[in-house]
C-alpha cells in the first residue's frame, strides 16, 4: 500500500497542475488610492459595511475615519476614496407550494448597489448591482428552526456579498493595470 502512495500523489499533483487550479491572490488595490471610507445609505453600522471594511484592510488598504457627513470631510480638508453602498435589498420569493397552496420552498435574494470613487471624485468602479440568492426549504407544518436557518443563510449571503464586491473591485483594478502596461 505504501508503494502506491507516492505515485498516486504525483499523479494527483500533475492533474491539479494540468487543470489550471491556482490559489486566489490577495485583492489588488491601486497604489495611489489613499485612505478609503466605506459608507452605506441605510446604516453606517451595517454588517456589510463592517465586512467590506475588514476586507479592504486585509487587502492592504487604509481606512479613513468614519465621518457621517460630507461637510465634516470637506472641513477637515482630507479627501478620501469612498466605497458607497447605495442600497441593500432583501427578498423572499416562494418557489414551491404544497397541495394546500402553502409555500414550502423559498428563494432568499440579496441585492446590493455599490460604487467606488477615488478621492478626486472619478469612478474607480462605476455604480453596479450584485445579486445573490439561496434556496431553502421551510415546511409549513414544521416551522421549528426555520427562522434560524434563514438567519444563517442571511449571514452567509452577507459574507459572500462582501467577497463578491471586493472581487469586482479587484477585477477592475487588475484590468486597469493590464491595460496600462506597455
Amino acid at each position: 500500500m505504501i508503494r502506491f502512495r507516492l505515485p498516486l500523489l504525483v499523479v494527483a499533483l500533475a492533474l491539479l497542475a494540468g487543470c489550471g487550479f491556482h490559489l486566489r491572490n490577495k485583492i489588488a488595490l491601486p497604489a495611489d488610492l489613499g485612505p478609503v471610507r466605506v459608507t452605506s445609505s441605510s446604516s453606517s453600522y451595517s454588517a456589510l459595511v463592517t465586512s467590506l471594511s475588514r476586507g479592504l484592510q486585509a487587502a492592504g488598504g487604509t481606512l479613513a475615519a468614519q465621518i457621517g457627513d460630507e461637510e465634516a470631510v470637506s472641513a477637515s480638508g482630507t479627501q478620501v476614496a469612498t466605497l458607497r453602498v447605495v442600497s441593500e435589498r432583501w427578498g423572499d420569493l416562494p418557489i414551491a407550494v404544497d397541495q394546500f397552496g402553502r409555500a414550502q420552498e423559498f428563494s432568499l435574494r440579496y441585492a446590493v448597489v455599490f460604487a467606488f470613487t477615488r478621492a478626486d471624485g472619478t469612478d474607480l468602479v462605476p455604480q453596479q448591482v450584485v445579486e445573490l440568492s439561496r434556496d431553502y426549504v421551510s415546511p409549513p407544518q414544521d416551522a421549528t428552526g426555520t427562522t434560524t436557518e434563514r438567519e444563517v443563510l442571511a449571514d452567509e449571503l452577507r459574507r459572500e456579498m462582501a467577497a463578491s464586491i471586493l472581487r469586482r473591485i479587484d477585477g477592475v483594478v487588475r484590468s486597469d493595470q493590464v491595460n496600462a502596461a506597455p
